[in-house]
């Protein structure tokens, strides 16, 4: 009995060693399907993907209120709605920050927030930290594009909005604007994954 324990083990620790796929990696990979989610808008309603029965993909960014880089971004996100949202690839911003640890990113300052900017897309919260840890977010932002297959949303780009997060005017790489193009036109994603810049994700210790 003692010998087949050890075989097990030793099976188990094989295949988890040479498949990254089984549980060793975290969050998506390009290809993966992500799951869906319901999670409150600002607004107090409720939202979730398949609430979108006309969208062929999605841009779901991880960011929130207080740090810089998000800030930063605020613009170019409403921007990147502006431009994708009528072409059926919305983004869905979601604050996956716990606000025990940073109380500028409460529910109740996201609202306040939202109004000041004028949002143009539903700006989530994620009540308990369930949701970000499934994509693998690990910065806000961190961009996660979707693309409607066969009727499950496929991760098609994981990673940053453009490449300057300091100069929205001197950007020479459009990662995201890019990617949804891309899948617009039925072709494949060029840049795939790049690193995502800004602020660490705010958890519990």
């Amino acid at each position: 009995m003692k010998k087949l324990l050890i075989l097990l083990v030793a099976g188990l620790f094989f295949v988890s060693f040479t498949n990254p796929k089984i549980s060793t990696s975290k969050g998506y990979d390009i290809g993966d399907k992500a799951t869906d989610f319901e999670l409150k808008n600002v607004d107090g309603k409720m939202v979730s993907l398949a609430d979108y029965t006309e969208a062929k993909g999605f841009i779901v960014i991880f960011t929130c209120n207080h740090c810089p880089y998000s800030i930063a971004y605020e613009d170019r996100i409403i921007a990147l709605q502006d431009e994708f949202g009528p072409q059926n690839y919305p983004v869905i911003a979601i604050n996956p920050n716990d606000p025990e640890v940073n109380p500028k990113d409460s529910f109740e300052l996201m609202k306040v927030r939202a109004t000041e900017k004028q949002f143009n897309f539903p700006y989530l919260f994620d009540e308990g930290q369930k949701i970000f840890p499934q994509y693998g977010a690990t910065r806000t932002p961190h961009v996660y594009v979707l693309n409607k297959e066969n009727g499950e949303n496929i991760v098609r780009y994981i990673g940053a909005i453009d490449n300057n997060h300091a100069d929205a005017n001197d950007v020479s790489e459009y990662y995201v604007k890019d990617a949804v193009n891309a899948l617009i036109k039925g072709e494949k994603v060029k840049t795939d994954v790049t690193k995502a810049i800004g602020c660490s994700i705010k958890v519990k210790k």
